[in-house]
């Protein structure tokens, strides 16, 4: 038998295998061929989630029956998650995943920001110093990626605005729901909004939103995408139930070094110079956010009794 004092490490080890599995989600769908729309790889995502993940949650007896405020909640999660995904699944179409997803790290600054202003948070002079030093930092990453591909490099700030807010919704619903049936319905809320676009978009020709036949290698990308979405995902569920957030969030900066790792080995992408050091200006001023977040924390915490 376990100890509760190894679930921190276990939390710690799911995180870990979250930064492997969520950038070969983003490698599928950079390798499913252009001549599939954006909108049909980010349907597909969703649309596989939703086929694991409803049965899991009926198996598992938490598939609970939501109530209307969950239904607009699960909505609105979904909107922003699909928003974030189109957002950054076509970013990663022009630019280097390594570039894209360090470009998207600025959302532990909006998330810090948006806690303060939506949540009524406390956010002292520093940590807005430090989300300012944050941005600087995705700056050394977008200004050659703008000159080179121009709005596009400006994506993966999309998600980061929307993935913030979906984490805003999160936060108000998590405690409410287990994990599991918080991403089915939220999946299949994102699946309920993405078909009627699917549909009003057959046969328009319009090269990111209108949907195709794809090839047998594209299936085979596209149901990736979807396996890997879903598993990247459970272990980050898992992840947050065995270990406090403010131990496991700075872990997530690895992902950065996943998305290196698969862009060098399926495209030979690797980040130059300039970019590095806005990884590096990025990664710093966030750990720092996420340190001061940790200390407030503790410090809300009452003192037991003596």
């Amino acid at each position: 038998m376990r100890s509760t004092a190894d679930k921190p490490v276990l939390g710690i080890l799911f995180m870990i295998g979250f930064c492997i599995t969520a950038p070969i989600m983003d490698g599928m769908a950079k390798l499913t061929p252009n001549e599939v729309p954006v909108l049909q790889i980010v349907a597909a995502r969703f649309g596989v989630q939703v086929v694991i993940l409803i049965p899991l949650a009926i198996l598992m007896g938490v598939a609970m029956r939501p109530t209307a405020r969950d239904v607009i909640g699960h909505l609105m999660r979904g909107l922003m998650l699909l928003l974030a995904t189109f957002c950054f699944f076509s970013a990663i179409r022009y630019m280097p995943i390594a570039n894209a997803m360090a470009i998207f790290f600025v959302e532990p600054f909006i998330l810090t920001l948006m806690g303060g202003l939506l949540l009524g948070e406390q956010v002292g002079p520093r940590r807005i110093i430090a989300c300012i030093i944050g941005f600087i930092g995705a700056l050394f990453v977008i200004q050659p990626s703008f000159q080179e591909l121009g709005f596009v490099a400006l994506f993966p700030l999309g998600t980061a605005v929307t993935f913030a807010a979906y984490m805003i919704l999160t936060r108000t619903m998590s405690d409410r729901q287990h994990p599991i049936t918080l991403q089915a319905y939220t999946a299949l809320g994102a699946s309920v909004l993405i078909l009627p676009l699917i549909i009003g978009f057959d046969g328009t020709g319009n090269p990111w939103l209108d949907p195709v036949w794809p090839n047998e290698f594209a299936m085979m990308t596209l149901l990736a995408v979807g396996i890997m979405a879903t598993i990247s995902h459970l272990l980050l569920s898992v992840a947050l139930k065995l270990a406090p957030t403010a131990t496991i969030a700075p872990l997530q900066y690895l992902e950065i070094a996943g998305s290196v790792a698969v862009g060098y080995m399926l495209f030979q992408d690797f980040p130059d110079s300039l970019t590095w050091l806005g990884i590096a200006i990025i990664v710093g001023s966030g750990l720092y956010v996420f340190a001061r977040e940790r200390r407030a924390d503790l410090e809300r915490r009452p003192t037991p009794p003596v």
